[in-house]
């Protein structure tokens, strides 16, 4: 999942990163609502979090201009302000929860993953199979010839994104940039260390290969090598 955080307050941009990113999640990160309506506007992410009260333009505002332009991005306001009337207008704006601060990470994690949940197209309600590889993005399962395999956060989150581009051989770059958020170094080895482990559970116990090398490009996965 790709999520859009904007809170001008830092410690609390930072708190949300570090958790959503240890999670899996990729994150990007701003601190006024201008720059949040110009991400959403011109990259997909899954959800956004925003807080209300930001500097150049309000959450509110940002979620009005969005549904406007029939932007459907889910969206979970952050704030302070508990009234009735707050949350009311929050929804009538278009915004799909709304949690207040304080709040537990845990219940934010939950809230975040109902919200894609229900925004997750259809054809993934069957999960994504390749060959005898089962992915249930939903429920965060994965199975290959009946066996339950365990990854964690960063492996799955890569293993997603490959899934998800079946067949098409992504880069070393473009894999740091969607499950890191950032771009490395071209000597970081960082990708080709997870995409070690990621095969080692992946594909040693099994008969055929599913995740390919394709020397000085990349990374693909699927049935065949070609």
């Amino acid at each position: 999942m790709r999520i859009l955080v904007a809170d001008d307050e830092g410690k609390a941009r930072r708190y949300l990163a570090q958790g959503l990113r240890e999670q899996g999640f990729t994150v990007e990160v701003v601190e006024e609502g201008n720059a949040a309506l110009t991400l959403l506007r011109e990259h997909r992410f899954d959800a956004a979090v925003l807080d209300v009260m930001m500097p150049g333009r309000d959450g509110w505002s940002v979620v009005r201009s969005l549904r406007a332009e029939g932007i459907r991005t889910p969206v979970l306001f952050l704030t302070a302000r508990d009234h009735v009337e707050d949350r009311v207008r929050g929804f009538e704006l278009g915004g799909d929860d709304y949690l207040v601060k304080p709040f537990a990470f845990a219940e934010l994690l939950a809230r975040l993953r109902n919200l894609a949940r229900r925004a997750e197209p259809s054809g993934e309600n069957g999960g994504i199979r390749i060959g005898d590889l089962l992915i249930d993005p939903l429920r965060h399962r994965v199975e290959r010839a009946g066996r339950t395999l365990q990854f964690t956060p960063k492996e799955y989150a890569l293993l997603l994104l490959l899934a998800r581009h079946r067949g098409r051989v992504l880069s070393r770059t473009l894999i740091a940039e969607s499950v890191w958020g950032v771009c490395f170094e071209a000597q970081t080895n960082v990708v080709d260390v997870v995409i070690k482990r990621l095969r080692a559970k992946l594909d040693a116990p099994f008969a055929a290969p599913l995740l390919h090398t394709v020397r000085g490009i990349g990374y693909k996965l699927d049935t065949h090598a070609d």
